[in-house]
């Protein structure tokens, strides 16, 4: 008995049988290219840290932008940080390159008995990495200014940065947060930062009733930078 498939090939030349499969080959990668799309884009996800305000009163509980944290090196000397800014986070590769972060702050350098040794700004210049606590909206409950509540999320971002002095640093910012499903507690809230060779490892705590120490990170939607450049 023949071959059906050794029948059909003798009579179907052989480039079009190239043609056929590149034909294939082009759909499947036109579909993947759509599912993509459909899933956000690229696959990229833009996100807004702030360290911030977080103000409770009888009216309820208010996190605002421009708040403070701070760290304490090894012989009690500290840092003070403000800031905000973004970084996309993508699979693959992209998430590290240009334009990929954006932001910065303020700082200030302080020796352990309180006296300002230093201060100025920073830009953030590079993702290092970032880990989401998966399932966790941490701002849920409180009055949002800075984005919606429901795009608040938990975990550990680490940057690299650039201090106006010249030094250079790697700073990691966690949220813990609230929210009705908190974060475990193994997630800090607040920031621990270098500076040159020193580390400022010693991180502020949050303190009820103290306007300090507390971080937001927050999913922004496609195309908003929040004015970050």
């Amino acid at each position: 008995m023949k071959n059906p498939k050794t029948e059909t090939d003798r009579f179907l030349p052989r480039c079009t049988r190239r043609a056929s499969l590149a034909l294939v080959i082009g759909l499947a990668v036109t579909s993947f290219a759509w599912l993509a799309a459909r899933a956000g884009g690229d696959g990229a996800t833009r996100l807004r840290w702030d360290l911030i305000h977080l103000t409770v009163n009888t009216q309820g509980s208010f996190l605002d932008a421009g708040g403070i944290d701070w760290a304490k090196a090894a012989d009690g000397s500290q840092i003070t940080l403000t800031g905000s800014g973004t970084w996309l986070s993508a699979p693959g590769e992209g998430e590290h390159g240009e334009g990929a972060v954006t932001g910065g702050g303020t700082w200030e350098t302080f020796d352990n008995t309180g006296i300002s040794t230093g201060k100025g700004t920073y830009t953030v210049t590079r993702l290092i990495e970032y880990t989401e606590v998966p399932g966790v909206t941490p701002a849920v409950g409180t009055i949002d200014s800075i984005g919606n509540p429901e795009d608040s999320r938990a975990g550990l971002v680490i940057f690299k940065v650039l201090y106006s002095d010249g030094e250079e640093g790697v700073l990691t910012i966690s949220c813990h947060g609230g929210g009705p499903v908190p974060a475990p507690n193994t997630v800090f809230e607040g920031i621990t930062t270098t500076k040159g060779f020193v580390g400022y490892v010693d991180r502020g705590k949050p303190v009820g009733g103290v306007d300090a120490n507390r971080t937001a990170f927050h999913i922004l939607p496609r195309g908003d930078d929040d004015g970050h450049e």
